[in-house]
């Protein structure tokens, strides 16, 4: 049998990625020919509206029978670039059981059903990429199934949105409010209509599920991530973040403690001077951390169009390869099996922030309720707030239940008048 020179590629979804990658297919033709050993040919493009692309350039192509051009004979590679999760996961799955590779940037899907597409992919020995799931152009999926496959991954922890980074870094150096940002992110384009999926972490939580899968080769689902959003960052707490040479992102991070596995997405505070810190607008950077490699930092565009074709196209690539020349692309190893850890055993520092009595003895009191949990503190800054005074509380190491249970009791407590915020802090 002769080596095959056309791969055959079906691509399922027109809008802002899926264009990108029909218009770089074509810019880029020529290279993409020498570098694969074979031609890419575009078997059609399938879209739930053809009046709606009537116009593209791509129009000759279209259909709205994904399933029809997904089982052509002709088609080689499967490109899914529609988002959501039940009608890519119905298609992706049919794909693969067809023999067909799959490139996917649907990080939601990958998310939550990984395993099943992986099994299916290893059933027909075919290849399954999601590159761009996580991040877009930045390359962190490749290095950790390849270049990491030899060491042990410690942790990881990236700025992996961009809509919440961009609204974080602009109330940080204006002051403005998080409403008032978030409009801002909005009109724009940073931030969809409805911002629910990045701004309450959701996104964020996909998208760690996958690093820590990858990172920790066990199997770790969105529903396995801690989650909490952004929506409640006020102005005060930037400020003083900033007044303590800390800047607040949201963050995923990803840690394998013993022989358990934590994921978690939420707001967090490290200094200033962290690598991650000087990530500004809507870039994203993830930070991994290995036995034998150290420290790594992956940075760049982590959305729109054209990053998030870049690695599209860069899978695309891979698999079309494999088609030419024959071999598969490193599976999923989820053998270690390890224990997805309860949050409460979760171990950071805490930077607590409330409204208290300015009156004799409060203090001691509220140190007393950290110090019956075995909470020390590490720091502790008092400002003049009126006839009140704002109290900022800084604690060292301490398990995330033994904090919760501090905070309820503070919350109770007739000299506290409220806690306004409980930001965790990282990487000092």
């Amino acid at each position: 049998m002769g080596k095959k020179t056309t791969v055959g590629i079906a691509i399922l979804g027109h809008g802002t990625v899926g264009s990108e990658v029909l218009r770089l297919m074509g810019e880029y033709s020529e290279d993409l020919t020498h570098r694969i050993g074979g031609e890419l040919e575009i078997k059609g493009v399938a879209v739930s509206d053809l009046d709606k692309h009537k116009d593209s350039p791509a129009a000759h192509l279209m259909t709205t029978d994904a399933m029809s051009l997904i089982n052509r004979e002709d088609v080689d590679i499967v490109v899914e670039v529609i988002g959501g999760i039940d009608y890519p996961r119905q298609l992706v799955l049919a794909a693969l059981k067809a023999g067909k590779s799959v490139v996917t940037a649907n990080k939601a899907l990958v998310a939550a059903h990984a395993a099943e597409l992986a099994e299916a992919a290893d059933e027909a020995n075919v290849d399954l990429y999601y590159e761009a799931a996580v991040a877009a152009a930045i390359p962190v999926i490749g290095p950790l199934r390849r270049s990491l496959a030899g060491d042990r991954v410690k942790s990881v922890m990236g700025i992996v949105n961009g809509t919440t980074n961009f609204i974080l870094d602009a109330m940080d150096s204006t002051g403005a409010s998080y409403d008032d940002m978030l409009a801002e992110a909005t009109r724009l384009g940073y931030a969809e209509a409805d911002p629910t999926a990045d701004v309450e972490g959701y996104d964020a939580a996909s998208k760690a599920a996958i690093l820590a899968t990858l990172a920790f080769h066990t199997r770790v689902t969105a529903d396995d991530v801690y989650r909490e959003g952004i929506s409640k960052i006020t102005a005060a707490d930037i400020n003083a973040a900033k007044n303590a040479g800390h800047t607040i992102k949201l963050l995923a991070i990803c840690e394998r403690v013993g022989d358990t596995v934590s994921a978690r997405v939420h707001p967090t505070l490290i200094p200033r001077d962290h690598p991650l810190a000087s990530v500004n607008k809507s870039f994203n950077a993830i930070f991994v951390e290995a036995e034998a490699a150290g420290r790594l930092m992956f940075y760049g565009n982590g959305a729109g169009g054209a990053p998030t074709a870049s690695a599209v196209l860069g899978d695309l690539v891979g698999a079309a390869r494999n088609k030419v020349h024959g071999g598969r692309a490193p599976g999923e190893s989820t053998y270690a099996n390890l224990k997805i850890a309860d949050f409460g055993d979760v171990s950071t520092r805490y930077h607590v922030d409330m409204d208290v009595h300015d009156q004799l003895g409060v203090l001691a009191r509220i140190a007393e309720q950290f110090s019956n949990a075995g909470i020390s503190l590490r720091t502790v800054r008092q400002e003049e707030k009126g006839e009140n005074a704002r109290l900022i509380v800084v604690t060292h190491h301490a398990y995330e239940r033994d904090l919760a249970g501090v905070v309820e009791k503070l919350k109770s407590m007739d000299e506290v008048k409220s806690v306004n915020s409980v930001i965790r802090l990282e990487s000092e």
